[in-house]
């Protein structure tokens, strides 16, 4: 079994030869190195591209340690090319763990017949120094964990099972794998200890690992919850009894969004039209990932089942915010300001959808309630209330639309249906 990937390989297809540096990013183990190493190539040998106009290298191996140096590299690189005028592929695997690697990939930009392919799991290798160097030179191709769709194409799975295992295990592609239950939750625990935490904590130098642990503990007990640094700070006090501060807990929300761990999505007031500096939320990459770190406690399927739409809606290449309408209501015989809101407000170019998740509507007032934020949206773009019972899709008569969560994962377009 093999998962195609089929959305990231058109892609890079779609960008060659069109003289930007192909950027591929993402959590480690999500699929980057096969889809460039195994798919991209395969493609590219059976479009005629002879093999050893193909320069690969995984510089994460050991064997490749002494390419890590920028001079040895380009001198590997240089001593590959041949002098037919055909063009080059090179692909190299987690760039940035090559010294001044900026300096190798405008190198590598100026050599005739040459198209760049590179991969990295830190996303500080796209910031700084990249963001200023390779400005309109670079770009992004962001892989995601397999979506459900993905896992159950190149599983065989039926939904029912399929959406199962995702919410428990996630869609890392080595976890879609196995078929023993035990070995999916021994791999992601040490995945998230060893391969996740580990890394992040090395790679920034960090003194306090506990602090570390303690804080990613406490994103994913609260997942789809509205939080800030603050608030994790006094968390840390009244149940970690640890102290921290603030800006340390700020500093490390932004490592584990380097290592693309976690996502923050902002909250954007949606008659203001303004993003407003308060409480966001934070989705993990991947619910497998999540799970382990609690240790496979704390499966409240509500919660994860909107991480798991924000995931979907990202790998779609939505832009998603958590979105706040104020309204007026009467309570006790007085009218009295509410802010509600949208669980995701999501763009993509002139489109817009609202879209609010559920994973059970028990009665007509449940129903009634997550559909109460919509009504006092003042624009005319497409509302959405997903749930999780396999429904067929239905209007009311201010133009709701419910849709079963399977329909919206299994088809790409059922947001324009």
């Amino acid at each position: 079994m093999r998962f195609a990937r089929e959305k990231y390989l058109n892609r890079l297809i779609a960008g060659q030869r069109n003289g930007l540096v192909k950027i591929v990013t993402g959590v480690r183990r999500c699929g980057k190195s096969f889809l460039l190493f195994e798919i991209f190539r395969e493609y590219l040998l059976a479009h005629d591209v002879k093999e050893d106009h193909i320069i690969a290298i995984s510089l994460d191996q050991r064997s490749a340690k002494t390419l890590r140096n920028p001079d040895s590299l380009l001198d590997y690189i240089d001593a590959h090319f041949t002098n037919d005028n055909l063009p080059h592929f090179i692909i190299l695997d987690e760039i940035q763990l090559v010294d001044d690697f900026v300096e190798v990939l405008l190198s590598l930009m100026r050599k005739p017949h040459t198209d760049v392919y590179v991969s990295g799991s830190n996303s500080k290798f796209l910031s700084s120094d990249v963001v200023t160097e390779f400005r309109g030179r670079g770009e992004e191709i962001r892989v995601y964990p397999l979506s459900l769709s993905e896992m159950m194409e190149g599983t065989g799975a039926d939904y029912q099972s399929a959406i199962q295992q995702y919410f428990i295990y996630g869609g890392l592609p080595q976890v879609a794998l196995m078929d023993d239950p035990h070995r999916k939750e021994d791999f992601l625990r040490t995945m998230a200890e060893v391969t996740y935490l580990k890394d992040v904590v090395d790679r920034n130098h960090l003194r306090n690992e506990e602090g570390m642990r303690e804080v990613l503990q406490i994103l994913a007990s609260s997942v789809a919850s509205p939080t800030n640094p603050t608030k994790i700070a006094s968390t840390f006090q009244s149940v970690a009894h640890l102290s921290i501060t603030d800006t340390t807990v700020r500093q490390y929300i932004q490592h584990l969004q380097n290592a693309f761990l976690i996502e923050e999505v902002l909250r954007y007031d949606i008659k203001g039209r303004r993003y407003i500096g308060a409480e966001n939320k934070y989705y993990f990459v991947d619910p497998g990932i999540r799970n382990a770190i609690l240790n496979f406690r704390q499966i409240d399927d509500g919660h994860i089942m909107e991480n798991v739409v924000y995931n979907e809606l990202r790998a779609r290449g939505y832009l998603v915010d958590v979105g706040r309408v104020e309204t007026w209501q009467k309570e006790n015989a007085q009218v009295v300001r509410k802010n509600l809101e949208i669980d995701f407000v999501v763009n993509r170019g002139s489109e817009r959808y609202y879209i609010q998740s559920a994973y059970e509507l028990p009665n007509a007032d449940k129903a009634n309630q997550e559909k109460r934020s919509f009504k006092s949206i003042p624009d005319a773009f497409r509302r959405i209330l997903l749930v999780y019972e396999d429904i067929l899709p239905r209007r009311d008569e201010q133009g709701v639309l419910t849709m079963g969560l399977k329909q919206f994962l299994t088809d790409e377009h059922s947001l324009t249906i």
